[in-house]
């Protein structure tokens, strides 16, 4: 549900820069669940996946489309749980060190 809330948020920005003249390259959506991404490649539904409401499966659409290009990264490497989780120090440092994001201290 949350790779297809994200792609609509994705599409929405690709379309504002097409109306400015920018067309842009697929944009890449990394995700840490192999699951969802089986069943965004897979048009088959399957018991496990009937009770997932069909607006969720924008998300087939929109890589067929060419517009959205979904990769896998496992879980202990994903910087986006900075933003979502509690992270032990080490973790956090790492993340913040890959995103680019630095420290300013106000004196």
């Amino acid at each position: 549900m949350s790779l297809s809330d994200t792609s609509c948020q994705l599409v929405w920005v690709r379309n504002l820069f097409s109306e400015l003249g920018i067309e842009l390259a697929p944009i890449l959506l990394f995700e840490d669940n192999q699951g969802s991404i089986f069943i965004t490649s897979n048009p088959v539904q399957e018991k496990r996946s009937k009770h997932i409401n069909l607006h969720y499966y924008y998300i087939r659409d929109v890589v067929q489309d060419g517009k959205v290009e979904l990769f896998f990264v496992k879980g202990t490497q994903n910087p986006a749980d900075m933003f979502t989780k509690n992270l032990g120090c080490v973790k956090f440092l790492k993340f913040r060190e890959q995103l680019g994001l630095e420290f300013y201290s106000l004196k």
